[in-house]
């Protein structure tokens, strides 16, 4: 049976597709079965994210009002064949109960190792519906303490959820920020939201460029924490340690 994974933020703007679409290749690249879901009917993105747009041809909805089966809406990525897309649409004017979504998800799960659900931004009742389909839940948050204090707002909506794990990720982490302490360490942003520390991903422009890359370390780090239970962290701040990091600490500042 699938892990079914609702990847989650209090706000948008911190990176959560793209993270939940990267943490997915990641796993495939391990030999796991994924899907991506993308569970927002009002501002889906995820096959943009993945590269998929143009080879959608059906997707949940259509699977949930009888127009396909959920086999047949499912986009196998091209360059990574463990690695599937459930698509969304964009309608606000149809409900979709957590009923038939968790249905379709339910009806996948015994031939995958990984539902990644790519849930909407905020508290919604799109929120709710993904979260009640989900075993367990992913926060995605940044460093900055209006993401943490939304983020912990959902943290505390989770809790009420009979999940069997919740864990979050700080993504664009700044090293020279942590280094300096301009901003919480780590071990403060778990006591914050209470919670365990699945990963950090930091700020780097590359590890973004091309929004689907084998060669990411970050997401391998993630993957394997997700697939082993343990806790290893990526040291975002060997940059910004030592003479030379000290160097680069300065000249990112403007000094």
């Amino acid at each position: 049976m699938a892990r079914k994974i609702v990847v989650t933020s209090g706000k948008g703007g911190v990176g959560k597709t793209t993270v939940a679409v990267n943490l997915g290749v990641a796993l495939s690249l391990k030999g796991e079965r994924v899907i991506i879901c993308d569970a927002d009917f009002g501002l889906n993105n995820a096959d943009v994210a993945c590269g998929v747009e143009n080879l959608v041809v059906y997707d949940i909805v259509d699977v949930i009002e009888g127009r396909c089966r959920a086999s047949q809406a499912l986009v196998r990525h091209p360059d990574y064949p463990n690695f599937y897309l459930l698509a969304s649409r964009s309608a606000p004017e149809r409900y979709i109960s957590p009923q038939s979504f968790k249905l379709v998800l339910d009806g996948l799960s015994d031939k995958y190792d990984y539902i990644l659900i790519d849930c909407p931004a905020g508290i919604d009742e799109g929120f709710h519906r993904a979260v009640a389909t989900a075993d367990e839940a992913i926060v995605v948050t940044t460093a900055h303490l209006p993401a943490l204090r939304d983020a912990d707002k959902v943290v505390t909506i989770l809790k009420s959820y009979e999940l069997q794990q919740i864990s979050f990720i700080v993504n664009m982490l700044r090293g020279d920020l942590l280094v300096s302490g301009e901003c919480l360490s780590l071990s403060e942003m778990e006591g914050v939201l209470k919670i365990p520390l699945l990963g950090v991903l930091p700020e780097d422009k590359q590890l973004y460029l091309n929004q689907l890359s084998e060669d990411k370390k970050p997401f391998k780090i993630l993957a394997f924490n997700l697939l082993t239970g343990k806790r290893r962290t990526y040291n975002v701040t060997k940059r910004y340690t030592g003479a030379i990091g000290g160097l680069r600490r300065f000249l990112k500042r403007g000094l």
